[in-house]
């Protein structure tokens, strides 16, 4: 069985690279396109990695890595941030709100896959 990476992201271009990649290296891709969307998947899907934009529509990415850590079921699960959030104290903030990892947009995708199978 294939393993299950769950993107919560709203910009259709970096989804749509982001599954791509994921899919051709034998992941299984669920897709959210808003924080609330993404929590609601996590919590029916449970997969084996979480990618988290922090710029989502309805609930941003801080709150929706916090509603995650919430649930017992997910407190395992690592979310890695993928954003464009690229100030200093970006990293801080995605890692103070839940997140176990963080990469930055736009993404290489020579090196993707070697930044999350860190988190795998």
């Amino acid at each position: 069985m294939n393993r299950k990476i769950l993107v919560i992201e709203d910009n259709e271009q970096n989804l749509y690279l982001v599954t791509f990649i994921l899919e051709k290296n034998g992941f299984d891709v669920i897709q959210a396109r808003s924080g609330d969307e993404g929590v609601k998947l996590a919590g029916q899907s449970k997969p084996d990695l979480i990618l988290l934009d922090i710029q989502l529509p309805v609930m941003d990415g801080y709150t929706v890595a916090r509603e995650l850590r919430k649930m017992p079921s997910l407190a395992s699960i690592p979310i890695v941030a993928v954003t464009s959030f690229a100030m200093p104290g970006d990293r801080e903030n995605a890692l103070a709100a839940g997140c176990t990892g963080y990469i930055e947009k736009p993404i290489d995708p020579d090196t993707f896959m070697s930044q999350i199978s860190q988190h795998l």
